[in-house]
């Protein structure tokens, strides 16, 4: 029997591995990036009220009336241009989905993608699918800060698009003016499509504010805006994302989600309205929590001796690891956090995971903070183990 060669090429994924290893060692889950607080009620209560209004079969392919006149509403003052809901919105299947129609509407086999590394695992998958190269630019320094002319050094005649993801998983970064400068000078210089992926958009500290890529004037006529509901409203499982993008870039968009999964669920659409008319109250008090997680997480790692800049946003922490008092801290961080899972009870995913680039990531592993003040208070006694 023949197998796809493509498939040789990656391998599943790794952050859900260390869910499954999670499940396996009765180990606390800190690897994927999914709350173990519950959704608000309303929304819960919005979704069973739509599933017994009847709205269960299929919805327009992209996405139920009623989400994308929402997510028109939003996103016109958001991205500066009036989005309409029936020719630049398209619901799909969580973020993941969303990203995957986006880079399949603009690569063709032999282009070249550029990704910001450390890099979210599904980029280059998606990249392999439509027969692209991935070109890995590092972040720089402890800070992990993009080096506007090592982005430009990336470009290549073969270069056709930039993903950018901000605030960034698995850093926390939140990308500055300077930094965003550097991508659209890259962006317009070469010609490019612009592809952000911005799920965490409301999980911001210190006051800082989410800048939509897509809103800045040389960006808005070649940005594919990726977003999502998972995180927001701690409903990872709904799968609910979606792609924002102007006439030209949403029709090539549309036709490729069509035929990768046809609707998102109908009836958690339909609820999903709900969500976006919670009140200001509800992300106050979203931000407030996190900063709550935030403070306890850096003081647990820093107490064991991990080293990692505070996140600027997110709910991730990537955490070097070699300055731990463990033997095991000479370890690759693949082989560390196997022992991790295994031995002390906490699930994390290995740094080099985030890496396509050799020698990358090696000592270092991303803590998931969506979780329980008790949750991750019982994650501290048991890696006071390592110690």
């Amino acid at each position: 029997m023949q197998i796809a060669e493509r498939i040789s090429n990656f391998q599943e994924s790794v952050i859900r591995k260390m869910t499954r290893l999670a499940i396996q060692h009765d180990a606390i889950n800190l690897s994927q990036g999914f709350p173990d607080f519950d959704t608000p009620l309303a929304l819960k209560e919005a979704a069973v009220k739509a599933i017994m209004d009847g709205n269960n079969q299929y919805s327009p392919t992209w996405g139920h009336a009623t989400l994308r006149e929402a997510l028109a509403e939003q996103y016109t003052p958001r991205l500066g241009w009036p989005v309409d809901p029936e020719k630049h919105v398209t619901v799909g299947c969580g973020v993941t989905e969303a990203m995957n129609a986006a880079i399949l509407a603009v690569l063709n086999p032999g282009d070249e993608v550029i990704i910001i590394e450390p890099a979210h695992e599904n980029y280059i998958p998606s990249a392999i699918f439509a027969g692209a190269k991935t070109v890995a630019v590092p972040l720089e320094d402890e800070g992990y800060r993009l080096d506007p002319g090592r982005l430009a050094s990336a470009v290549t005649p073969r270069t056709r698009a930039l993903i950018l993801n901000t605030p960034h998983n698995p850093t926390g970064r939140v990308f500055d003016d300077e930094e965003l400068a550097g991508v659209i000078d890259v962006v317009v210089r070469n010609d490019l499509v612009l592809i952000t992926d911005e799920i965490y958009d409301r999980i911001l500290y210190d006051g800082r504010q989410h800048v939509f890529p897509g809103s800045l004037e040389p960006l808005k006529d070649r940005t594919i805006t990726v977003g999502g509901l998972s995180k927001t409203y701690a409903i990872t499982g709904w799968r609910l994302g979606y792609a924002i993008a102007p006439t030209d870039l949403s029709a090539a968009v549309r036709p490729v989600h069509d035929f990768l999964t046809v609707c998102a669920p109908t009836p958690l659409q339909v609820a999903a309205v709900s969500a976006l008319n919670f009140p200001q109250s509800y992300y106050d008090q979203l931000v407030a929590d996190y900063h709550e997680r935030r403070a306890l997480i850096m003081g647990i790692l820093r107490d064991i001796g991990f080293r990692a800049p505070e996140p600027e946003g997110s709910y991730y922490i990537m955490a070097d690891y070699s300055q731990v008092p463990a033997p095991q801290a000479e370890w690759d961080s693949v082989r560390f956090a196997i022992w991790m899972v295994e031995e002390v009870g906490v699930a994390v995913v290995p740094g080099s995971v985030f890496y396509s680039l050799p020698g990358y990531g090696d000592r270092s592993v991303r803590f998931a903070f969506p979780k329980k003040l008790a949750t991750l208070r019982a994650a501290e006694e048991r890696m006071r183990r390592m110690l």
